[in-house]
């Protein structure tokens, strides 16, 4: 089981309609599931005095992100939108990172890339943590191959211990074992499956 303090984030990874919800245009498989189990997490962090922060894909309607433009993926979390809203039944009690806004692609939490030079750089996400004096996370969301998996991955690069909550995320699994493999991955970088 997690434990949360006043040092302790929880981030909440894109639980967005497009992908939380069964009719969501990229709709991940039992996505709405690990709401209320999300919720727990959210409402135990903060109980202890965590920092609650949620990451939201805001997508322009035009972006070489999305398929019809070049991409790889259908049009999902427009700004705006429906799809881009937060699941009708999670708690959102915290700060709001959203990226992608300005077409560049926002896996992780903490930086973005731009798809056709292929350049990075940085959300406001790690600023509000360092800020709040937050020196561990825990993670949560969807999804586990994509969002989660970067932003365990870049969190570890900067430094954060990372509990993932294994019962609160699920996997878009494109290719089947993706899921499974990002776990790995996020575990061979140093993170805790819980």
């Amino acid at each position: 089981m997690t434990t949360y303090d006043e040092r302790t984030g929880l981030l909440v990874v894109d639980v967005q309609n497009d992908f939380a919800d069964p009719s969501g245009s990229l709709s991940v498989d039992d996505g709405d599931v690990i709401v209320p189990r999300a919720n727990q997490e959210i409402t135990r962090a903060r109980d202890a005095g965590g920092l609650v922060v949620y990451t939201q894909d805001w997508h322009p309607p035009v972006t070489k992100h999305f398929f019809k433009d070049g991409g790889i993926w259908p049009e999902h979390c427009v700004q705006d939108t429906w799809g881009a809203e937060f699941h009708p039944d999670l708690i959102v009690d915290g700060e709001v990172v959203r990226k992608g806004a300005d077409g560049r692609d926002g896996y992780s939490g903490f930086s973005v890339r731009d798809p056709e030079s292929g350049e990075t750089s940085s959300t406001t996400l790690e600023a509000l943590l360092r800020d709040h004096g937050i020196t561990r996370l825990v993670i949560c969301g969807l999804a586990t191959d994509y969002c989660v998996v970067e932003t365990v991955l870049d969190a570890r690069t900067l430094g954060f211990p990372v509990d993932v909550v294994r019962d609160a995320i699920r996997a878009v699994d494109l290719d089947p074992g993706d899921g499974d493999r990002a776990i790995a991955r996020m575990r061979n970088a140093g993170a805790e499956i819980v």
